[in-house]
């Protein structure tokens, strides 16, 4: 019988909101704690070199004052790594970061860095914080996360997503049996497998019924919808899709 789908709701956004405008409101750990009421199983941040949603005192207070597992999505930096080490996080996303992205573009080249990133996980599972990369359904970037040590791969389902908003069934095909393969091979090798990026209502449940896939990460979509229907209904029925979808699959 396959494992129930954890939802990890990513708060940046409510922070990109407060920003614009400065000040205190809106307040991203409240939304942490709603999205806890309606049903999330993890809270998802991440603190940016150019902190341009969430800040310092962000993480601070999602560390002391929510009760769900917090995931810091961080760079490979020092700076970073510091942060990480000091407030103890039960997990640790290293994602790649460039500063004139909107928004993350795609997974990390773990093979093409792993020089640089291997002593960044090594601390972290030093400090007793799983680790996770955030990579492209890949072979060559499984294997080689595997052999650094992470325990946790999470797959970029945006290019996924973006090919069913173009409306390219073909390529959505395509590219949603990439990320199936990909979390068969991680599986195979003892990683846990978790996926994000671009998810929807559309375009969740295809994700959430692979047998394999242990965790969703969602930010942006649910932060968008809770202007129209507010954030627990908007956490409550994807949290719904995401049960559904796993029970149609192993029906």
């Amino acid at each position: 019988m396959s494992q129930p789908v954890r939802l990890g709701v990513n708060i940046d956004h409510v922070a990109t909101i407060r920003n614009a405008r400065g000040g205190l409101h809106p307040d991203p750990v409240r939304a942490a704690r709603q999205a806890a009421e309606a049903g999330a199983d993890g809270i998802t941040a991440h603190l940016r070199e150019d902190r341009r949603h969430i800040g310092d005192k962000d993480i601070e207070r999602l560390a002391h004052e929510i009760d769900l597992p917090l995931n810091f999505e961080m760079a490979a930096t020092e700076e970073m790594l510091a942060i990480a080490l000091a407030h103890k996080p039960h997990a640790c996303c290293i994602v790649p970061e460039k500063r004139e992205e909107r928004t993350t573009e795609g997974g990390l080249d773990v093979a093409g860095g792993h020089l640089h990133i291997a002593p960044f996980v090594d601390r972290l599972n030093a400090a007793g914080i799983r680790v996770s990369l955030f990579i492209e359904p890949d072979p060559v970037q499984i294997a080689v996360a595997e052999a650094i040590g992470a325990s946790v791969v999470e797959f970029h389902t945006g290019a996924y997503c973006d090919a069913y908003i173009a409306g390219d069934r073909t390529k959505t095909v395509g590219l949603l049996e990439r990320v199936k393969t990909a979390c068969a091979l991680a599986d195979e090798r003892g990683l846990e497998v978790h996926a994000g990026h671009g998810l929807t209502y559309d375009t969740v449940k295809p994700v959430a019924a692979i047998a394999q896939v242990i965790e969703l990460n969602i930010g942006h979509f649910l932060i968008g919808e809770a202007i129209f229907r507010g954030l627990r209904e908007a956490v409550t029925t994807m949290r719904g899709l995401i049960v559904d979808a796993r029970s149609e699959a192993v029906a």
